[in-house]
C-alpha cells in the first residue's frame, strides 16, 4: 500500500524558513520521479519541485527557484523540501507526491500523494 506522510509545516513570518519532510512507504522512492505540489484555498494545484529518478535532476517552479531545495534520502525512503525566504502568497497546503510522468514534462501527473502539511506565511 503506497503511503506518503508529510510533516514540518507551520506558521512562519515572511522571510522565514521551513523544512518539510515526507516519509514514503509501500514503494521504493528512488525508483520513481517524486516531488512536491501546493494548493491554496480557491486556487489550482501548483507543482513546486520534483526529482527525476533516472539521473537525480531537480526541477523547480520559476516562482521558487533559488529559494527552495528538494532532496531525498534513499536510506530513509524520504524526501524533503527546504523553503527559504518564504512569502505570504506561498501560504498553502503542501503535498509530497509520486509522479506518473517525467519531471520536466509540460504536464506533470501525480498518481499518489499525501494528506499534506499546512504552511502559513504571515506578513
Amino acid at each position: 500500500q503506497v503511503q506518503l506522510v508529510e510533516s514540518g509545516g507551520g506558521l512562519v513570518q515572511a522571510g522565514g524558513s521551513l523544512r518539510l519532510s515526507c516519509a514514503a512507504s509501500g514503494f521504493t522512492l528512488d525508483y520513481y520521479n517524486i516531488g512536491w505540489f501546493r494548493q491554496a484555498p480557491g486556487k489550482e494545484r501548483e507543482g513546486v519541485s520534483c526529482i527525476s529518478a533516472s539521473d537525480g535532476s531537480t526541477y523547480y517552479a520559476d516562482s521558487v527557484k533559488g529559494r527552495f531545495t528538494i532532496s531525498k534520502d534513499n536510506t530513509k525512503n524520504s524526501m524533503y523540501l527546504q523553503m527559504n525566504n518564504l512569502k505570504p502568497e506561498e501560504t498553502a497546503v503542501y503535498h509530497c507526491a509520486r509522479l506518473d510522468s517525467s519531471c520536466g514534462s509540460g504536464e506533470i501527473r501525480y498518481d499518489y500523494w499525501g494528506q499534506g502539511t499546512q504552511v502559513t506565511v504571515s506578513s
